[in-house]
C-alpha cells in the first residue's frame, strides 16, 4: 500500500508539472486521487479570496455540471469546518456530524464517509481535499497522510495559479486577483512601483517567460529557421561520431531528427505561436509538457526519454536566444525580475528606468543584493513562490522593507504605497540637511556613524551622506567579482582606494569571509550545513597562504595613511584569534623586513557574530583592540533561523529579547577590559535599534549608507536619559514584537514620526 502510493504521488506531481493551466491540475489530482486510495469520490474546494467563499472546483464522481458553479460560506458544512479547524477531518458516517451541509445538485447524498484535509500555503488555507464514499468507512492513516502530502503539493500551484489570475474569480467579469502578496527576502530597503520585466538565463527551458509577439508570421519563419540549425547540428553530430558507433546507435540521431519533425513537436510549438506566443515560450511550454509526460511513464527505457527532449529543447532554445537580436524595451519605470539575478543584468538598463530588483533566488547577501544597496535600488531576494515566468509586463509593488512583492495591486494598495514612496523622497530630501552636523544627542552625548562599504560605488554615497569612518569593509567583494584569487598587488591597489577616500578617518577591513551563502565561483565550498560549516576564519586559516597575502596587502595599502583597522570574522574562541593574530605579526614582521622601514601595525579586532563569542567577549577583547558585533549572523545563530530562508523570515527577529541580552553583554564586557565596542550589522541602520545600541554604550554605530541619515536624525531627537529609560522597559519585555511596537512608538514620540518607513507598510 504504502508503495503504491508513493508511485502514485510521484505520478501526480510529474503530471501536475506538466500542464499550465489550474484546472488542468485539479482535474489530473482528484482521477489520480481517486484511483490510489480506492474511492468512489474525490473533489477539491477553493476559497475565493474576494467574495470570501469556498468554490466547488474538480471532482471525480460527483456532478461535474456544477464545477465553478456552486460555493459555500466558509463557515458552512464540513469542508468550512476544515478551513476553520486547518485540519483532517476524517468522518465514518458524515451525514450525522451537526456540521453537514447538503449542496443540492452535486450528488453527494449517497455518500457516508468523509476525509477532508486543509491545502495551506504560507499559514493561510487555500482549499480542501475531499474524498467520499457510499459505505461506512473511517479512512486509514496511510490515506491521510497521502492526501496531507498531495495537499501539501498543490498548495503552492494554487498560490501561483491564484496570484497570476489562473483561478478565474467567480465574481463578477472574472476579474484578475489583485494584490497577491509573495514572500521574500529583504534585499535592499525602500519601495518600488513599476513594471516587470523578465529576464531569463540562457537556454533553461523552465525559466522562459510568458510574452506575446507582435508578428506571429515573423515569429514562426523564425522559429524554423533556428530548428533548421539544430537539424544540421545533430546531422553533423553523427557524422563526426559515425566511424565510433554502430549502425544502430546512430540511428538515435535519426529518431532525434524526427523529433524535431515539422509534424511533431514543432506542430504543436507553430500552433502556439499562431495563437500569438512568442516562439520560447511556445517551446518552453511544449517541450515541457513532454518532458513531464515521459518523465510519468513506467518504463524506466521511456523515463530515461525525458533527457532527450530535455536537450533538444535546450539547443532549440539556445539558438532562438542567440538569434534574438529584438533589444529589450525597459519601461519607464522598471522592476527587474528574474530566476537569478546578476550584476551583468542590471548593466543592461538604463539606470533612470530601474525602479526595484525581484530575485527568485538569492539573498541578502548575494551580489546584487549588495549591488542594489549601494546604488539604493529597493530589492526582493529569495522570493522563491512568485511565478516569475508568468508576470511579464504584471504592475508591482516591491517593498525592500518586509521583502514582500504585490502582483497587480488594487487602486487601494497602491495608493498606499505611492504615498510611502512619495514620504521617502521628501524625507530624504530633508534628511540631506544632516550631512554636516554632528551625531549628537540632545544632552550632548556623540555618536560616531560610520558605514558598512564593499563597492566603489559606496565611496561616493557613503561620503555624501556624512560617514565618519568605516566600521566594515567587506574585502570579499573584490574577490567574489572575479574568476580566480586577486594577487597581493591588485588587493594592495582596491584597499589603497578605500583607504586614501576615507583618510584620515578609520577603515574596518574584515578578512576575507566566505562560504555560507557566499561561495567563490573558483573556490566553490560545498557542504550539507554550509553555514555551520567551513567559512569566515576557518577558511583562511586552513589557508594561510590567502590570509597572508591579504594581511600583506591591507598593511601595503596603509602606508602613510594609517587609518586601517583589520577585523576578525567568525572567531569562535581564543585559539582561533590567537592563531590569527600569530599570521597577521607574521605578516608585518615580513614587510617591516622587506620595505626596509617600520610600518605600523593597524588595530585589530574580532568580530562577535556567534554565541560563543558573546560569552567569550572579555577573553577575546583581552587579547584585541576593539570588538564590532555582526548583527545579522548573531541574530542567525541564536534563533536557529537562517536569514536568507523566506520560509522561516518571520522568525528572523532582531528585536528578540535574548538578541537584546546578548548584544547587552557584549559592550558590557568589552567596556569591562577597556575595549572599544562597535556594530556592524544591520540591526544598527534601524532608528529603533540605533535609541537602543546607543542607550547599550556602543561607542560606534556603523550602517548603510542609505540609513545612515535616518539613524543620526532619529539620534538627534532624543535624549540619552531617555533612551537609557527605554532600554530598561525594553529588557524586561518577553516578546519581539511588543519590544519593537514600543520602540516604534517611543520613535515617533521623540519627534521621528516617519523615520520608521517599514511599520506603515
Amino acid at each position: 500500500m504504502q508503495k503504491s502510493m508513493l508511485e502514485s504521488l510521484r505520478s501526480i506531481v510529474q503530471e501536475v508539472n506538466a500542464v499550465d493551466d489550474l484546472q488542468s491540475v485539479l482535474d489530473i489530482t482528484v482521477a489520480r486521487v481517486l484511483s490510489a486510495v480506492g474511492t468512489e469520490v474525490c473533489s477539491i474546494y477553493l476559497r475565493e479570496p474576494t467574495l470570501n467563499r469556498i468554490v466547488f472546483m474538480a471532482t471525480e464522481g460527483l456532478n461535474k455540471d456544477f464545477v465553478g458553479k456552486i460555493s459555500m460560506a466558509p463557515d458552512e458544512g464540513l469542508v468550512g469546518l476544515v478551513v476553520a479547524r486547518e485540519e483532517p477531518l476524517n468522518l465514518q458516517d458524515a451525514v450525522t456530524h451537526p456540521r453537514f451541509f447538503h449542496m443540492p445538485g452535486i450528488g453527494e447524498e449517497p455518500f457516508s464517509s468523509f476525509l477532508g484535509v486543509p491545502i495551506i500555503h504560507q499559514r493561510e488555507v487555500l482549499g480542501v481535499l475531499v474524498v467520499q464514499q457510499t459505505k461506512l468507512r473511517r479512512y486509514d492513516e496511510d490515506d491521510e497522510a497521502f492526501l496531507v502530502t498531495v495537499s501539501a503539493q498543490l498548495a503552492g500551484v494554487i498560490a501561483h495559479a491564484q496570484a497570476t489570475g489562473a483561478f478565474a474569480s467567480v465574481g463578477p467579469n472574472d476579474e484578475r486577483p489583485r494584490g497577491a502578496k509573495f514572500r521574500g527576502l529583504a534585499g535592499a530597503s525602500g519601495v518600488a512601483i513599476g513594471q516587470a520585466v523578465v529576464v531569463m538565463p540562457t537556454a533553461d527551458l523552465y525559466a522562459v517567460p510568458y510574452r506575446h509577439c507582435k508578428d506571429p508570421v515573423e515569429e514562426f519563419d523564425f522559429f524554423h529557421e533556428c530548428l533548421e540549425a539544430v537539424r544540421e547540428d545533430i546531422r553533423a553530430l553523427g557524422r563526426n561520431l559515425s566511424s565510433r558507433l554502430v549502425p544502430e546507435e546512430m540511428a538515435l540521431f535519426d529518431v532525434y531528427i524526427n523529433m524535431l519533425d515539422d509534424n511533431a513537436l514543432a506542430a504543436e510549438v507553430d500552433e502556439k505561436i499562431k495563437q500569438g506566443q512568442w516562439a520560447q515560450g511556445a517551446l518552453s511550454q511544449v517541450m515541457r509538457k513532454h518532458i513531464g509526460n515521459f518523465e510519468s511513464m513506467d518504463d524506466p527505457y521511456l523515463q530515461e526519454r525525458a533527457s532527450d527532449v530535455k536537450d533538444l529543447g535546450r539547443r532549440v532554445l539556445s539558438y532562438l536566444q542567440a538569434a534574438n537580436t529584438t533589444p529589450v524595451e525597459y519601461p519607464e519605470k522598471t522592476i527587474l525580475v528574474g530566476e537569478e539575478l546578476t550584476a551583468s543584468m542590471l548593466g543592461e538598463i538604463p539606470p533612470e528606468n530601474l525602479m526595484g530588483l525581484v530575485s527568485v533566488k538569492g539573498s541578502g547577501n548575494s551580489h546584487v543584493a549588495i549591488l542594489a544597496r549601494s546604488m539604493g535600488i529597493p530589492t526582493v531576494m529569495g522570493a522563491v513562490d512568485l511565478p516569475f515566468t508568468q508576470i511579464e509586463g504584471d504592475e508591482i509593488i516591491l517593498d525592500g522593507y518586509n521583502g514582500h512583492v504585490f502582483l497587480n495591486p488594487s487602486d487601494e494598495l497602491r495608493n498606499r504605497f505611492q504615498a510611502i514612496y512619495d514620504e521617502e523622497l521628501q524625507i530624504n530630501r530633508d534628511l540631506e540637511a544632516l550631512k554636516d552636523l554632528p551625531c549628537i544627542t540632545t544632552d550632548g552625548h556623540r555618536v560616531p556613524l560610520w558605514v558598512n562599504t564593499g563597492l566603489q560605488a559606496d565611496i561616493a554615497r557613503s561620503l555624501d551622506r556624512g560617514a565618519e569612518g568605516v566600521g566594515l569593509y567587506r574585502t570579499e567583494v573584490p574577490f567574489l567579482l572575479r574568476e580566480r584569487f586577486p594577487s597581493e598587488e591588485e588587493q594592495r591597489k582596491i584597499y589603497r582606494e578605500q583607504l586614501e577616500a576615507f583618510a584620515p578617518m578609520p577603515v574596518t577591513m574584515r578578512t576575507l569571509d566566505v562560504g555560507g551563502d557566499k561561495s567563490l565561483p573558483y573556490f566553490p565550498i560545498e557542504e550539507d550545513n554550509p553555514f555551520l560549516g567551513w567559512r569566515g576564519i576557518r577558511v583562511t586559516l586552513d589557508h594561510p597562504e590567502i590570509f597572508l597575502v591579504q594581511v600583506r596587502a591591507m598593511m601595503k595599502a596603509n602606508a602613510g595613511l594609517n587609518n586601517l583597522r583589520i577585523m576578525l570574522p567568525m572567531i569562535c574562541g581564543v585559539p582561533e584569534l590567537e592563531d590569527a593574530l600569530s599570521l597577521i605579526h607574521r605578516a608585518h614582521k615580513e614587510l617591516v623586513e622587506e620595505v626596509g622601514f617600520e610600518l605600523e601595525l593597524p588595530p585589530i579586532g574580532v568580530m562577535v557574530e556567534v554565541p560563543a563569542a558573546v560569552y567569550q567577549a572579555r577573553e577575546l577583547a583581552r587579547r584585541v583592540e576593539f570588538l564590532s558585533v555582526g548583527s545579522n549572523d548573531l541574530t542567525q545563530y541564536i534563533l536557529a533561523v537562517d536569514r536568507n530562508n523566506p520560509r522561516v523570515a518571520d522568525l528572523y527577529q532582531a528585536f528578540h529579547p535574548a538578541v537584546l541580552q546578548a548584544l547587552k553583554k557584549v559592550v558590557d564586557d568589552g567596556h569591562a577590559e577597556g575595549r572599544g565596542v562597535g556594530i556592524c550589522g544591520e540591526f544598527a541602520g534601524d532608528a529603533s535599534a540605533a535609541i537602543l545600541l546607543m542607550a547599550m554604550g556602543y561607542d560606534v554605530l556603523s550602517v548603510n549608507a542609505t540609513a545612515l541619515p535616518k539613524v543620526k536624525a532619529a539620534i538627534r531627537n532624543i535624549s540619552t536619559v531617555r533612551a537609557k529609560e527605554l532600554l530598561e522597559q525594553v529588557m524586561t519585555m518577553e516578546r519581539a514584537d511588543e519590544i519593537q511596537e514600543f520602540m516604534d512608538n517611543a520613535l515617533n514620540e521623540s519627534g521621528n514620526t516617519k523615520l520608521r518607513w517599514a511599520e506603515f507598510v
